[in-house]
């Protein structure tokens, strides 16, 4: 590895990455009849309780509520949650420890996006890998509203669920020579962070937040998913 170009880079992401613009949902929404906000696991089990909840990851909550009400307000009618609904026995269990098992606390919508008084209006997705479009109803609901040109994609993790969802949405789209937006809010999407030292004292692989966050964005920019700062 060539530590002094990587350090460049690194220097240049923190940059680029506060170089994004700016702007409200106003200017990022062209159509509210067309456009679709897709959550993905914001639920207790990240978020509040479970051997994968993080704090870091439940500040993306309080930005996500402001951006669901001012899009309902606006007019967009069309909101996913697509959420972890483990089966008791999941295959993924033996890549992450068992989570947000369907019937449980943990796989439960947050109270603050419960709390909304559209939340009736909100359809979820269950899945059970950290990939919303395998082995789910998200593809069946999207094909049933080709209207939906824009879709707006929060949630965590950055590097994980969040990823799979915008890059699905988006080769999804230029597989089938359809013209479509796919857009990050950067304060509603977060990942953990579990430090080297931590990492080794529980038996697990480091996962450095910030860097992942910032890769990850950068990854999905690099092929065509919309970035902007919540103005």
């Amino acid at each position: 590895m060539d530590i002094q170009s990587t350090h460049q880079f690194l220097e240049w992401l923190t940059r680029w990455i506060n170089q994004v613009p700016s702007k409200s949902i106003t200017q990022v929404v062209t159509n509210p009849k067309q456009t679709a906000i897709l959550s993905v696991d914001v639920i207790n089990g990240f978020c509040r309780e479970g051997p994968l909840a993080s704090p870091r990851v439940a500040k993306i909550i309080p930005p996500i509520v402001k951006l669901l009400e001012d899009a309902w307000s606006l007019g967009i009618r069309d909101i996913i949650l697509l959420q972890d609904t483990h089966e008791p026995e999941a295959v993924e269990f033996g890549q992450f420890p068992p989570h947000c098992v369907r019937g449980t606390s943990e796989a439960e919508t947050v109270n603050e996006i419960k709390s909304l008084p559209f939340y009736p209006y909100m359809q979820t997705v269950a899945k059970n890998s950290i990939h919303s479009g395998i082995n789910t109803t998200l593809d069946t609901l999207l094909e049933a509203k080709p209207e939906l040109d824009t879709l707006i994609v929060v949630g965590d993790c950055t590097d994980l669920c969040t990823y799979q969802l915008a890059m699905h949405l988006r080769l999804q789209a230029n597989a089938r020579q359809l013209h479509r937006r796919v857009i990050i809010p950067i304060e509603c999407v977060d990942t953990y962070d579990l430090s080297v030292d931590d990492a080794q004292n529980i038996g697990a692989l480091p996962h450095p937040g910030d860097l992942l966050h910032s890769l990850f964005l950068y990854h999905m920019a690099l092929n065509g998913i919309e970035l902007f700062h919540i103005a």
